[in-house]
């Protein structure tokens, strides 16, 4: 019983990591609208979710925990290790925080938020001199912000899937794709054929690497 109060309970722990990655993500974002404070307030859910099995309450190992048991029954899944249940699912051994999914989980983190981060940079730099983003990474798709939200879920999801956050994270996808629909609207309105050529010449999610690709100004 001792190792399962230390794993889990840790509200200060839930706490801590989601004010964390909501802060270091707002940080980036600084919403203004209300499509900022929407995609804000979706990837914060999903990443609170997240926090509370982590360290708080395991839904997904007491929902599961008759079928763990009986195909694991040597293994005492209220443990932080053993809490890591793609590690035990796919038969790595060792420790989970070392195997070659958490650490790909770990890239694929870090990646989105860079792209986030030097995303949100070229946005809101366009958006005080009220032009349309087309540099960085907006030079190679139209939707890098999003895009860096559903990357660093789905990093996150490598590394401690649950049940909500595999239910919330095709619906968070939708949110996104939904609310860069609205973006684009709005955009048009603005800009007009400007924003029509952009969205001919760039792809809405994947970034395309195309090293002669010009900087397009308007």
């Amino acid at each position: 019983m001792m190792q399962h109060d230390q794993a889990y309970g840790l509200w200060g722990l839930v706490f801590l990591n989601s004010f964390i990655f909501i802060f270091f993500a707002f940080s980036f974002v600084k919403p203004k609208t209300k499509t900022d404070w929407r995609s804000l307030s979706a990837f914060s859910a999903f990443i609170i979710a997240l926090f509370t099995e982590m360290y708080g309450f395991p839904l997904t190992i007491y929902f599961l925990s008759g079928w763990l048991s009986n195909k694991y029954p040597d293994v005492d899944f209220m443990t932080h290790d053993n809490g890591h249940l793609l590690h035990t699912l796919l038969g790595f051994k060792g420790n989970p925080h070392w195997d070659s999914l958490h650490i790909t989980s770990n890239v694929v983190i870090i990646l989105g938020i860079f792209l986030l981060a030097s995303a949100w940079k070229v946005l809101h730099k366009a958006q005080q001199s009220q032009s349309l983003a087309t540099t960085g990474w907006y030079n190679r798709c139209r939707h890098p912000q999003y895009t860096a939200f559903i990357i660093i879920m789905f990093g996150f999801l490598l590394q401690w899937p649950t049940l909500p956050t595999l239910i919330m994270f095709p619906i968070l996808v939708v949110v996104y794709v939904r609310l860069a629909k609205r973006e684009e609207q709005i955009a048009l309105s603005a800009f007009g054929d400007a924003y029509r050529q952009y969205m001919s010449s760039t792809p809405a999610w994947i970034p395309h690497f195309n090293v002669s690709t010009k900087v397009r100004k308007h």
